[in-house]
């Protein structure tokens, strides 16, 4: 195994730094990773790419990047009492305290001990190196039939999507209303195409983004982001619209138009982080008996049902991986994913590179 590895740290101002590190050892119940795919979030162009403006959970504090990493244990430390060498593995992004009630749930998101509770990537860190330390209770076991990028999209996307889906129930009686065509979004409609939603309906403003989610059939229909997509939307869905909403941009327009163009007694899953919404509470919320449920990243306990569901639905979340490139083009993948012009973007092992 070598003994130093390169890592990628985001000072800011739209720039990426490569440092090299030597491969960390693990402790008591941690593992090292050869980390083999980490995936960019939106969250890291949000709050950390452009400008350090996370606070509490968000606060980066100059790691390494990277929350939705995936890998192969290449050592096991002392304490370990599950996951061993060579096993392929998930890594939860937070790790929690593991005691109080919400990480007792396995919701190590929602963690209340601010002392324990730090999140890969932005307080401990993360993926974006050859090498990784994880403690083995934030594990997940990827199955041989998923591929080690479809386990990073597991590691924060398609688990947070998942999580929202769960909360508002999909199935063939529903039209479903995707607002924001960027990763999320597309995950969104992937995983409503195997809840059985038997109409979707996609909205975004970029172009590349409609096309993607057009050309891999995962929206019935999509629509360009305008104040007609209200009224387009009832058109599609006999005047009703529709029964389920997933809200995916933080844009206030958009959300908005997720509420109004749901149908009475219809529900609402808000997922996009950041950004502000105003609607009228009688006419747009209380009147029709429509239900808002916030939902935050997911629990371990539904990302391991998750990953059971995606190789019998035979579902591969690297498909909407649109560009792959290795550690040393950190700084161009960033950038690239910044834009808005892609789907996923990954930072992948050499092995992970040729894959599609």
């Amino acid at each position: 195994m070598e003994q130093s590895m390169q890592a990628a740290y985001l000072p800011g101002n739209r720039k990426v730094e490569l440092r090299t590190l030597p491969v960390p050892h693990p402790g008591h119940g941690e593992v090292l990773l050869r980390v083999k795919a980490s995936t960019i979030c939106g969250s890291d162009i949000r709050c950390i790419y452009h400008e350090h403006l996370g606070r509490g959970p968000e606060r980066y504090q100059g790691v390494i990047a990277g929350h939705e990493p995936s890998g192969q244990i290449v050592e096991a430390g002392p304490g370990c009492r599950r996951f061993r060498e060579a096993d392929r593995v998930i890594v939860y992004h937070i790790s929690g305290c593991g005691v109080c009630n919400d990480c007792r749930r396995g919701y190590m998101i929602s963690c209340t001990n601010e002392k324990y509770r730090r999140a890969y990537g932005w307080q401990r860190d993360g993926g974006m190196a050859g090498y990784m330390i994880a403690e083995e209770k934030d594990l997940i076991a990827l199955p041989n039939e998923l591929s080690f990028a479809d386990g990073a999209q597991v590691a924060c996307g398609f688990g947070t999507v998942y999580e929202a889906l769960e909360k508002i129930g999909i199935n063939g009686n529903h039209s479903v209303l995707i607002t924001g065509l960027g990763p999320v979004g597309l995950a969104a409609a992937a995983l409503s195409r195997k809840l059985g939603a038997r109409l979707i309906i996609g909205i975004d403003v970029v172009p590349e983004r409609l096309h993607l989610a057009e050309s891999l059939t995962l929206c019935d229909v999509v629509l360009k982001g305008g104040a007609e997509n209200i009224s387009q939307v009832r058109d599609l869905t006999s005047g009703q619209g529709v029964e389920r909403a997933v809200e995916c941009s933080a844009n206030a327009a958009a959300r908005a138009a997720a509420v109004r163009a749901t149908r009475k007694w219809g529900k609402i899953a808000f997922v996009g982080e950041g950004g502000a919404v105003e609607f009228n509470p009688s006419p747009d919320l209380i009147h029709d008996q429509k239900t808002i449920y916030g939902s935050w990243v997911t629990s371990t306990w539904l990302m391991e049902e998750l990953v059971e569901r995606l190789v019998r639905w035979n579902l591969h979340p690297a498909d909407i991986i649109t560009h792959r490139f290795g550690l040393e083009k950190a700084e161009d993948a960033y950038a690239l994913m910044a834009s808005g012009k892609c789907g996923k973007v990954a930072i992948c092992s050499d092995e992970e590179l040729t894959l599609k």
